[in-house]
């Protein structure tokens, strides 16, 4: 078991009530639950997204913590949030990091896999 470590796992859902493809504004919600694996409590400190669109278009986004949060998680446990992304496309991908410190100072970045935002998703 690493001493460091966070999995995230993400669960993307479309928004069709609150999207408008006419004008090209497709919604989405996803749910991510993150949980410390690893031997040392830390706490999420910030985040960083990259949302790519179906052209390409990438945006950027980096913040303190989550939701308005940075959960200490000790080994065990898990934080679950949900936020929302919107594109101009009906297909994008989303991928990032959490930077993280542990408990003894450690800094750590736990990774995001690419998931897979679509319009014809329920």
């Amino acid at each position: 078991m690493a001493r460091y470590h966070f999995t995230c796992e993400a669960q993307p859902q479309y928004l069709p009530q609150h999207s408008s493809p006419a004008d090209g504004i497709y919604r989405f919600a996803y749910t991510i639950t993150i949980c410390n694996v690893g031997e040392v409590a830390a706490q999420l400190i910030a985040r960083h997204w990259e949302i790519e669109d179906a052209n390409g278009d990438t945006q950027v986004v980096d913040g303190l913590g989550v939701v308005g949060q940075q959960p200490l998680l000790h080994p065990g446990e898990s934080f679950r949030y949900t936020s929302s992304a919107e594109l101009r496309t009906p297909m994008g991908i989303m991928t990032g990091h959490y930077f993280c410190v542990a408990v003894d100072g450690t800094r750590f970045e736990a990774a995001i896999a690419p998931f897979v935002l679509r319009a014809d998703r329920r």
